[in-house]
C-alpha cells in the first residue's frame, strides 16, 4: 500500500494499539489477536502491535493495516531500535514499521535514515515515533511516511503530562507535510477528537481501550483516595 493510499484510509480515524507489557496476563498472542479483532468490530481503522510473531498473527486475522514495532528493552532507544528489528517487523507483514526517531544513539550504531531506507526497500512504510518538534521535522526530511508523538513525555527533557501532547501535535502539523499521528496518553474520546482538531491526521489509543490491568489499577487507586 502506498503512503498516499494509507494516509487517505487513516485520515480522521482511530488506530488501536493492541499491546501488553511484560508479565501482564494479556501478553499472549491469541489474546492480542482477539483484542485486534475487537478493535476491528468497534470501527478501528488500523492496529498497532508489538513483536514480529504478534504482528504476523494479527495480519492474518484482520483485514486492516497493521503498524508493527518491536520493543527490545526498556531504556534508551528500544522501539524498533535497529535495522534488524525493523526488517523483521516488515517481514512479518506490517504495512508500516514504527521506530524510535529521536536524536538518541541507536544500539547498533545505525541511523534513522538507514532504517527508513531498509524498510522502504522491503516494501513497507515508516512511522517515526518522536518526542519533539525538531525530531519530527528531521524524521520527515529523512523520508518517514508518518510522524507520531509517541515518545513525548517519555524522553528526558520532554514535558510530563497526564494527557496527550496537543501542543506538539499542533506544532508538527503546522511544520511538516506528512501525516501527524497523535499518540500517548489519549485517555478519552474527547481528547482524541481534540487531537484531530489540533491537526492530527489520526489518533492512536492503547491503554484506554486494550489494557484491563492498567484500567483496573486506575479505578482501584481512585476509590482508595480518602
Amino acid at each position: 500500500m502506498t503512503a498516499q493510499k494509507l494516509a487517505a484510509a487513516l485520515q480522521g480515524k482511530l488506530i488501536v494499539s493492541c499491546q501488553a507489557p511484560p508479565g501482564d496476563p494479556m501478553r499472549e498472542t491469541t489474546t492480542l489477536v482477539r483484542l485486534a479483532q475487537s478493535a476491528v468490530a468497534g470501527g478501528g481503522a488500523a492496529i498497532r502491535a508489538n513483536e514480529p510473531a504478534v504482528v504476523a498473527a494479527i495480519v492474518q486475522a484482520v483485514d486492516l493495516p497493521v503498524i508493527g514495532l518491536w520493543k527490545d528493552g526498556d531504556i534508551g532507544v528500544y522501539i524498533t531500535p535497529t535495522v534488524r528489528h525493523a526488517l523483521a517487523v516488515a517481514e512479518a507483514g506490517a504495512a508500516v514499521v514504527a521506530a524510535d526517531a529521536t536524536d538518541r544513539p541507536r544500539p547498533d550504531g545505525s541511523t534513522f535514515a538507514e532504517l527508513v531506507e531498509a524498510v522502504h526497500a522491503a516494501g513497507a512504510l515508516v512511522m517515526a515515533d518522536v518526542s519533539t518538534l525538531e525530531e519530527g521535522v528531521e524524521a520527515a526530511r529523512l523520508g518517514a511516511d508518518f510522524v507520531s508523538t509517541t515518545l513525548s513525555g517519555y524522553v528526558p527533557g520532554t514535558p510530563k503530562q497526564t494527557g496527550p501532547d496537543l501542543a506538539l501535535v499542533a506544532a508538527l502539523s503546522a511544520a511538516i507535510d506528512i501525516p501527524v499521528v497523535a499518540e500517548g496518553r489519549v485517555n478519552t474520546p474527547e481528547e482524541a477528537a481534540e487531537a484531530l482538531r489540533r491537526g492530527a491526521h489520526s489518533v492512536v489509543v492503547g491503554t484506554a481501550i486494550t489494557a484491563p490491568t492498567a484500567l483496573t489499577a486506575r479505578f482501584v487507586a481512585g476509590i482508595a483516595r480518602p
